[in-house]
């Protein structure tokens, strides 16, 4: 019985982690009237991973870490294109799996907008706005 109990935990063990390996974040960025959605799977080196470019103007990186545990997480960050180089003007963090809460834990999640809530990042120079907001997806969700 206990030998059972054993190889049920580990096929549970796979399961789970099978599982995991099969999620993306999915963003959805609105910009100048346009949206355009970016999905990243996770990373093991999150300095590989490259921004994607929205407009003329910002560039957009999703960070997502499932193992270790301890810093497993889903970063979101916004840069302005600038001629001297990228300049991060907005970040967000998140455990995963993310809670059924805002990044804080003060208010409840925005209904449609996924583990993120809706944001709104604003350009320093040319006055725009980007719009985003993100999801955990299966791979069987697609």
């Amino acid at each position: 019985m206990a030998r059972r109990a054993r190889h049920l935990g580990g096929l549970i063990a796979v399961c789970i982690a099978a599982t995991a390996q099969a999620q993306s974040v999915v963003c959805h960025l609105s910009y100048g009237g346009e949206t355009q959605v970016v999905e990243a799977r996770p990373s093991t080196d999150p300095y590989s991973v490259a921004p994607v470019a929205v407009g003329s103007y910002f560039l957009f990186r999703i960070v997502f870490r499932q193992e270790p545990a301890d810093l497993a997480g889903i970063k979101l960050y916004a840069y302005a294109d600038r001629d001297a180089g990228p300049v991060l003007i907005h970040q967000a963090s998140y455990r995963y799996p993310p809670a059924a809460t805002l990044p804080h834990g003060d208010a409840p999640r925005q209904p449609g907008y996924g583990f993120s809530g809706l944001h709104f990042v604003y350009e320093p120079v040319r006055d725009g706005e980007l719009q985003y907001w993100c999801e955990l997806k299966d791979a069987a969700a697609k």
